[in-house]
């Protein structure tokens, strides 16, 4: 069956700065992961900007990315770096001239030093000094921009860093996730009025980050309804002020009460037979289930701007992308106004903590040598934006 979108839909595929070029002194540089790799030179992308180009203009229209902060701003409310300035508006340039739209992030995980040691989100005092980061990015870069989105999954960050101690700055504390989230949501705001006073015609939102938590035996059905409740409502309620809602999904967790994911528990996803890849357990439908949530929460635009799987198989990113678009194109067809999808990752990253062997590129890239390679999931993807149209 082949699945056709409007005519308007638009593509495109994403990374982020931190996770693509050597690192900065940012609030990642030099922690190991789990895996066993620094995180310190990652993908070479400052170093293979003409490469990369040629592998992003094949994935559709729209190329979503950010800036290293910690490159361009050595201290709070300092003049942005001349040459890092300058990288940037020739790299974004570029791709403008090769057709690209840029989602432009100005937040995804990463903070520099100098902004941790003042205390990083925890510290409302901190708010101007991010933005000033955003208000210099859109004088510099904006230009160039056709969208912007002021934080990346900010649940994921509050909830990683603050509440769960898997990202800098490795904290353990649920008062201090919310604090976070609700200065997240502050900054967004004022972030929100900067832009739209600038360029009032370019929407501005965030990317939430959803996942399906289900539970799995009798204890379970509490602690999984908190966490989806405090994982999407509470974000939900925080960042009200977005001209579209973007939108990543991954994960289906099950809880039996605790919750079970590939990564800490290895195996024992198969045990309940239940489907998963390198990381979590896999259920495209749980998007399906989440865009009719969100959509009847906040009747806004919708743009799926992460979506993947974790495999080194390329067969099985292709078949995750015909899932992922059968639940999305059902959803259309349902009345849920989706503008667009943007496929994680362009090429493959640093994950994170976790490390650059959990994979999510279209193009694969050798841990050694940084050599990339198209793969036929690149392939495959690249003619599924051109036809705007799947087969499944």
């Amino acid at each position: 069956m082949r699945l056709e979108f409007p005519s308007n839909f638009f593509w495109g595929s994403s990374t982020s700065a931190a996770q693509t070029e050597t690192a900065g002194p940012h609030s990642w540089k030099g922690i190991e992961s789990q895996d066993g790799h620094v995180f310190d030179r990652t993908t070479d992308h400052e170093l293979r900007i003409e490469e990369d180009i040629s592998y992003i203009k094949r994935f559709g229209s729209v190329y979503r990315c950010g800036v290293d902060w910690s490159k361009l701003q050595e201290g709070p409310f300092q003049a942005f770096d001349e040459a890092w300035v300058d990288h940037y508006q020739t790299f974004f340039a570029e791709l403008v001239d090769e057709g690209m739209d840029i989602l432009f992030v100005f937040h995804h995980f990463a903070n520099p030093i100098w902004f941790e040691e003042a205390g990083g989100w925890m510290d409302e005092d901190n708010i101007p000094a991010f933005v000033d980061f955003a208000r210099r990015c859109a004088e510099h870069f904006g230009e160039y921009v056709f969208n912007w989105n002021t934080f990346n999954e900010p649940n994921v960050y509050a909830f990683a860093g603050y509440m769960a101690g898997r990202f800098p700055p490795f904290k353990r504390s649920l008062r201090k996730a919310n604090q976070v989230l609700k200065h997240l949501g502050m900054a967004h705001d004022i972030v929100y009025d900067i832009l739209k006073g600038l360029y009032p015609d370019k929407w501005v939102g965030i990317s939430m980050n959803t996942l399906w938590a289900q539970a799995k035996h009798p204890l379970a059905y509490l602690p999984a309804w908190w966490f989806e409740r405090w994982y999407h409502k509470k974000t939900a309620r925080v960042f009200k002020k977005v001209d579209y809602w973007g939108l990543s999904y991954y994960a289906y967790i099950p809880f039996t009460p605790f919750p079970i994911t590939e990564v800490e528990k290895p195996g024992k996803l198969a045990k309940l037979k239940i489907p998963h890849d390198d990381m979590w357990g896999y259920q495209p439908e749980g998007l399906y289930r989440i865009l009719k949530k969100v959509y009847r929460w906040r009747k806004r635009p919708v743009i799926i701007l992460e979506s993947g799987i974790c495999t080194e198989d390329p067969q099985r990113r292709i078949q995750s992308i015909k899932d992922y678009l059968s639940f999305i194109h059902k959803a259309i067809g349902e009345g849920i106004d989706i503008r667009g999808y943007i496929h994680w990752s362009t090429w493959d990253n640093f994950e994170w903590n976790l490390g650059p062997s959990y994979r999510f590129g279209l193009v694969y890239v050798d841990l050694s040598t940084k050599n990339r390679y198209l793969t036929p999931a690149g392939e495959f993807y690249a003619k599924l934006t051109t036809d705007n149209a799947v087969d499944v």
